[in-house]
């Protein structure tokens, strides 16, 4: 039986679309939804593409119902891969997958962590204090935004001349690839 991952994205969903591709001819692995509370999210454009099945949910079932729960509990979901997704994980779904909910963030944890702190926003703010290094970190979710255990970092050096562009494309490759392979080697322990 093929381990299941469901992946909760809000945006472009450039990290699950490399889920995907990474998964695609897996016979042990699958990536068996794409969850996202925007409708409009290029996300499920790129599940579509993948022929992933979606499911979109608002703020109310998201923190005051069972259906996300439920919806992931009927499609034996073995992992929950936050890519992108910009809610707080709620107690219920904190209970039903203690240590198998993970989340990628495009800094080096416990640095610019926390609430309102994603994309962007976190490379700017790595830019304005002049660091000489930042990276990626994959951690585990608890009910605290970017304080779950880490798993895994990854870094890179910033050049005196780094664009919030270039800083954030060097970011992206090391999530582009080491994401993936981390999701990989967490399954083959479940």
């Amino acid at each position: 039986m093929k381990k299941r991952i469901a992946i909760f994205a809000s945006g472009s969903g450039s990290n699950a679309q490399k889920i995907m591709e990474y998964f695609k001819y897996n016979d042990q692995i699958e990536v068996a939804l794409v969850l996202s509370n925007n409708p409009d999210a290029y996300v499920l454009q790129r599940a579509d593409n993948f022929e992933v099945p979606t499911h979109i949910f608002d703020r109310h079932a998201f923190y005051k119902t069972d259906e996300v729960v439920d919806v992931l509990e009927r499609l034996h979901i073995d992992l929950v891969v936050l890519a992108g997704f910009l809610w707080l994980i709620p107690q219920n779904l904190l209970r039903k997958y203690p240590n198998k909910i993970i989340n990628i963030h495009p800094a080096l944890l416990p640095a610019y962590g926390g609430k309102g702190m994603y994309g962007d926003r976190v490379h700017q703010a790595i830019l304005d204090a002049g660091d000489e290094e930042s990276g990626i970190t994959i951690h585990f979710v608890n009910e605290h935004f970017d304080e779950g255990e880490v798993i895994y970092q990854a870094r890179f050096h910033i050049q005196p001349d780094d664009s919030l562009e270039v800083i954030k494309f060097k970011g992206q490759q090391l999530e582009h690839l080491h994401y993936p392979k981390i999701i990989e080697n967490l399954l083959k322990k479940i």
